[in-house]
């Protein structure tokens, strides 16, 4: 596909993110109703790979409703949040307000992030989470985080293993609990579309923009598109549990996320690269 082509269907995210997130904020998935509690969406490991962030510069990026980005904010850092949707952005602003966190959030495409930050540079770059299955072109995005970083900068990527992309989302009508693989691994066969009236979450239907794309990265693809912009990647992690149970079948785990009972396979990967 060309850019223009790419750009076309990244404008079309962009709609549907607009259009699911007032059916998150509705929603109990990311317990806004609750005492926020943004810690609840990350991994142990992550905060072991990540360092002390106090006094840190960390921008966050394709932030949506800035969960994350306000625990990154509570552990120390001067957080930044970037996503591509207007409303998430707005909606992420009055949730931190509302919690107390100092947060500054930035409307832009991650490809242009470097303009719309006016080139400032970070200590930490953290993403994902759901994030780079919406961004065509790796390579372009690991040379935009390059530009980000400060020299000895690090990113941090936290993110759905793409063998649980490939699985797909839910089983199709009529399909058993098995795990069946509906979607590729590697990249090279184009964005899927999905048009799809409910989210990941609960809440009550998207409505206007219902089409989203994704695009399948595999992990060889991510460590490439970062090793060729001249990072070093620093340290892999594979792990085979959740945030929430995708899959009826899963079951607690001791650290209160959610995991198969068998056959373990990753679930997320936590990647950990230097400028």
């Amino acid at each position: 596909m060309t850019s223009a082509e790419h750009d076309a269907l990244m404008r079309a995210n962009q709609a549907n993110w607009d259009a699911r997130t007032p059916v998150h904020l509705a929603s109990r998935f990311y317990g806004l109703d609750q005492d926020l509690d943004p810690e609840r969406w990350f991994a142990s490991f992550e905060w072991e790979d990540l360092g002390e962030l106090t006094g840190r510069d960390v921008l966050h990026l394709q932030c949506h409703l800035g969960t994350e980005t306000i625990a990154l904010a509570r552990r120390g850092a001067r957080a930044v949040g970037l996503d591509f949707s207007e409303a998430s952005i707005a909606a992420a602003t009055d949730i931190a307000a509302r919690a107390g966190a100092d947060v500054t959030y930035v409307q832009a495409n991650v490809y242009d992030a470097v303009e719309a930050l006016d080139g400032r540079q970070f200590d930490v770059v953290y993403t994902g989470k759901g994030a780079l299955c919406y961004l065509p072109d790796l390579d372009r995005w690991a040379e935009v985080v390059g530009r980000l970083l400060r020299p000895g900068g690090r990113l941090y990527v936290v993110e759905f293993h793409p063998l649980l992309n490939s699985l797909g989302p839910k089983p199709a009508p009529g399909e058993g609990p098995e795990l069946l693989l509906r979607h590729d691994y590697l990249s090279g066969g184009g964005p899927v579309r999905r048009d799809a009236t409910r989210t990941y979450t609960d809440g009550p239907a998207v409505e206007g923009a219902t089409d989203s794309y994704e695009w399948m990265h595999g992990l060889g693809e991510v460590v490439n598109a970062l090793t060729g912009a001249g990072l070093t990647v620093r340290r892999l992690r594979e792990g085979d549990e959740l945030p929430w149970p995708r899959w009826p079948q899963m079951v607690p785990a001791e650290s209160g996320w959610w995991r198969l009972p068998e056959p373990r396979i990753p679930l997320l990967y936590g990647l950990l690269a230097a400028r």
